[in-house]
């Protein structure tokens, strides 16, 4: 009797052991989860993200924390003090130059993802546009310093454009379907901008960069890329005529009233509320405006243009490429997972749920298929881009400043074109002087 009780009680000890070896298990691993912590500013793709985020961790037990830090000021404060002080998360972006990208990479705290791009005959590489691999890449020689490789990857790609109000183009008695393809036929539908009492041009000319960007798209249509890149060498003078050429051209812009009044000191997004308002003729913005003016004006008709072009010896050049980037921390503890994910993130389906979601350009290639017209105009224009980041070398940011704050002053009629190159290149060779000190 006592031996059938003894039999008894081990036989449920042990039915017991094996309902909690199998029962217990899913909380051990709860506990030892995998998480990825992103860090972006991304504020319209946030929902995205989440859902992502959701469907990655349903897929592979991994969670994902996307961790949003807006404005975009805000965030690139607190990546440079968590660099300082090693707390960078998984994944991160970086706003900021190419020199500021390089700082990253020499301070070990961005992943090489050259071999991981290449594997399989480069099938993750070859996803992207070359365009937006190329703005998160060193080439052999660069100016940085750095081994060359891929060292971050697109999420999305833009490029930088002019967009025309095709209802106001009908009330100028212009063909909507037709914009401007040279700079007089630009000039030109000034006159009856003017005779319309309505506005010409918007844009965040109030934001620097915004300015440059449009100065570089006629820097290269005018003298090419060789001799805008010689100028950054300071093997080119600012004082020469191609620079001057280009200068004149926002003083053109001014007296034949194609430029909105006060553009000098508008920022972005006012410009873009302009636009969506139906306020402006044209508008100079990136691709990300599709999503903006959608949240504005639902029913905005408008279509993208390439800026008219000045010269027929070189072509029409516009700011392109990656959009936004994330980089691998190369401290992370879960490099390989991070890694795992970033590709999945990339791939087809989710970069074609990604554009849906914010109409923003899939880095993707493959998900352009159902992306909206309007989009596709921008995207059909990618071969026509470049970018400062691409170019291997970088001007002095004294001198990109003075460049453009001298183009305001243009603009608004403080000083002539020949004035502002004088004094450019007076800071230019200044700051070669230090370099080389």
């Amino acid at each position: 009797m006592l031996k059938s009780k003894i039999l008894i009680l081990s036989m449920v000890y042990g039915l017991w052991s094996m309902v909690c070896l199998v029962g217990c298990t899913p909380r051990q691993t709860n506990k030892s989860q995998t998480t990825i912590t992103v860090w972006h500013w991304m504020t319209d793709r946030e929902p995205a993200f989440l859902e992502l985020a959701k469907r990655y961790e349903a897929k592979t037990g991994v969670k994902v924390n996307f961790d949003l830090y807006a404005p975009s000021d805000a965030y690139t404060q607190k990546v440079r003090a968590a660099a300082q002080g090693s707390n960078l998360p998984d994944l991160f972006g970086i706003l900021g130059e190419k020199r500021d990208f390089a700082s990253f990479i020499k301070a070990g705290h961005i992943a090489d993802l050259t071999e991981q791009m290449n594997e399989g005959n480069g099938r993750w590489k070859n996803m992207f546009f070359g365009k937006a691999l190329d703005v998160n890449a060193f080439a052999e020689g660069n100016s940085y310093g750095i081994k060359p490789g891929i060292y971050g990857v697109p999420i999305d790609i833009m490029t930088i454009q002019m967009v025309y109000n095709q209802d106001l183009f009908k009330q100028l008695g212009l063909n909507p379907e037709q914009p401007p393809q040279t700079w007089e036929e630009f000039l030109n539908i000034g006159k009856k901008i003017k005779d319309a009492g309505i506005h010409g041009m918007v844009s965040g000319w109030g934001e620097l960069w915004m300015m440059d960007c449009f100065a570089n798209n006629y820097a290269f249509n005018i003298m090419g890329k060789d001799k805008v890149i010689a100028t950054i060498k300071g093997k080119v003078a600012y004082t020469d005529p191609d620079w001057i050429k280009v200068l004149s051209l926002f003083k053109q812009m001014q007296e034949a009233g194609v430029l909105y009044n006060g553009v000098v000191i508008m920022v972005n997004k006012t410009a873009e509320q302009l636009f969506a308002n139906e306020k402006a003729v044209f508008a100079f913005n990136g691709s990300w405006c599709v999503n903006v003016y959608k949240g504005m004006n639902p029913d905005l008709k408008y279509a993208a243009m390439l800026p008219p072009k000045v010269s027929n010896k070189y072509p029409m050049v516009i700011w392109g490429g990656a959009g936004s980037s994330f980089m691998v921390n190369n401290k992370s503890a879960h490099k390989e997972e991070v890694i795992k994910f970033l590709n999945w993130f990339t791939e087809k389906e989710q970069q074609a749920y990604l554009a849906e979601a914010t109409k923003n350009l899939p880095a993707n290639k493959e998900s352009l298929a159902n992306i909206p017209s309007i989009l596709a105009q921008f995207a059909d224009d990618m071969e026509a881009t470049t970018h400062p980041s691409t170019w291997g070398v970088s001007e002095f940011p004294a001198v990109i400043e003075a460049f453009d704050k001298g183009i305001q002053s243009i603009i608004i009629g403080e000083k002539t074109p020949e004035e502002v190159a004088r004094k450019v290149q007076k800071i230019k060779e200044r700051e070669l002087a230090k370099k080389h000190q």
